[in-house]
């Protein structure tokens, strides 16, 4: 068993990464840096969230340090195993758990990029996936 101390990755790249709705689950966390995969994903539009599923495109995300016990919460927020599963990827600070949406949704948009908040602010699309700063 892993004692209290224990640390891993996990790479986010919805609403878990920073300025959007979900990001205070990440509290305590250390971002160790923004990460762009290989390009072996697709990335989803679900509308409120995005949903990664394989394919051949690279995803942008954040990578972070967390405890044994803020991944068990990352798990209960993403329904892991039952909608979510996770997955090993490579990032510069080593290997970081990515979570795969398990459902098969062909019809669903693809997010142009493989970044789910587009790049930029000045789209109407990425600001409303942003929460604003009065409300953080």
């Amino acid at each position: 068993m892993r004692g209290m101390g224990f640390r891993d990755q996990v790479f986010v790249y919805g609403t878990l990464r920073r300025g959007c709705s979900n990001h205070h689950c990440m509290k305590g966390a250390t971002l160790l840096g923004r990460h762009r995969t290989a390009p072996v994903y697709r990335m989803l539009d679900l509308g409120p969230y995005p949903a990664v599923v394989e394919g051949e495109e690279p995803i942008t995300g954040e990578v972070y340090s967390v405890t044994a016990a803020m991944l068990r919460q990352l798990d209960r927020l993403e329904d892991h195993p039952r909608t979510y599963t996770r997955s090993r990827i490579h990032t510069p600070w080593g290997d970081a758990w990515i979570y795969l949406y398990r459902k098969r949704c062909p019809q669903l948009p693809p997010v142009p990029g493989g970044d789910w908040l587009g790049g930029s602010v000045e789209r109407p699309e990425f600001r409303s996936r942003i929460r604003r700063a009065d409300e953080q």
